[in-house]
């Protein structure tokens, strides 16, 4: 049952939630996000890449400095919108990991204008003491390694509810274009296992369930595990190669066709957000302090924030 003082359903999701699903890897977070009802606060529903990044960075630093409390949720970009769209959900903020995606589904329901704020790139993550890791350790190319991959071995995210999941889809079909390998996009897919829960995608390198997976840049820094970084003729981290992005396409389960673009984090306040200031003043936070967000991995820079739409004037920088 929704409450939307924000006791039932958000609060929930704490960083206690938070520390368990990242397998440990926030150990530096204590406390829960608490009851918003009686303490002014702002509820943020967000790309689950950032979840580290807004509860050992963005989210502390806000309560420190503007005296609001911050109350985070986090799951894949899709689920997100899902969520939203079918009333399970009511947060101030919402940010997302596929800025056309958010736009195609909130506007003009939900939202009306966005800002960009950061960026990302695909790479490989892998575990170097497994025999995949070792080959992409040594130099090998990634798609030779990931085609004599056994099932199961590779993970990916949930293409029908994150873009990491379906920007690996699209990266297996941009290099079998790139490199004449005939029908690797359908091979991987069959081959790969699926991750629901993209804060947990990783976790499978670090207790040597799998070799490797497909992930963000920031999820594998943060993380005890090799990385290749790959070309920018498919990594979704090159403006110049937009175009190049954008002929791989996949349609979720819900029948939402996406185009391949580069990986672009938005945010917005929502317009019938129940904390408009506070969720304005958190989207004003996440622009000035951007060194914190290129500190947990994430690519800032003159060309951020961008806007879409007509932003109210308090958020402008």
């Amino acid at each position: 049952m929704h409450s939307r003082d924000g006791c039932t359903g958000f609060a929930s999701r704490s960083r206690r939630d938070i520390l368990a699903a990242a397998g440990g890897l926030t150990a530096g977070l204590v406390g829960t996000a608490g009851c918003l009802g009686s303490t002014a606060g702002v509820r943020v529903l967000a790309a689950g890449s950032l979840a580290v990044a807004l509860e050992n960075g963005i989210g502390p630093a806000f309560e420190s400095e503007t005296g609001l409390q911050y109350a985070g949720e986090y799951y894949g970009t899709n689920a997100v919108l899902r969520l939203v769209e079918d009333g399970t959900k009511y947060p101030d903020v919402v940010i997302g990991a596929d800025a056309e995606l958010l736009r195609d589904r909130f506007y003009p329901n939900h939202a009306d204008w966005d800002a960009e704020f950061a960026a990302n790139e695909v790479v490989i993550a892998y575990a170097p003491e497994t025999d995949l890791g070792a080959r992409l350790a040594a130099g090998e190319p990634w798609y030779e390694v990931f085609a004599d991959a056994d099932e199961d071995t590779i993970a990916i995210s949930d293409p029908d509810l994150d873009p990491l999941g379906y920007r690996a889809l699209l990266l297996f079909e941009l290099a079998e274009r790139e490199h004449g390998l005939d029908g690797f996009r359908d091979a991987m897919a069959d081959r790969v296992a699926t991750v629901p829960d993209e804060p947990q995608l990783l976790a499978g390198l670090e207790n040597s369930d799998r070799a490797c997976a497909v992930a963000y840049s920031n999820m594998a820094a943060e993380r005890d595990v090799g990385v290749q970084r790959l070309d920018d003729a498919y990594n979704f981290g090159d403006p110049a190669s937009a175009d190049r992005y954008a002929r791989a396409s996949y349609t979720t389960d819900s029948g939402h066709t996406v185009e391949g673009t580069p990986v672009v984090y938005n945010a917005t306040v929502r317009t019938d957000a129940d904390a408009p200031d506070a969720g304005r003043s958190f989207v004003s936070f996440l622009f000035e302090n951007d060194a914190l967000l290129a500190d947990h991995g994430l690519r800032v820079g003159d060309s951020l924030p961008r806007f879409h739409g007509e932003p109210p004037e308090a958020i402008k920088p």
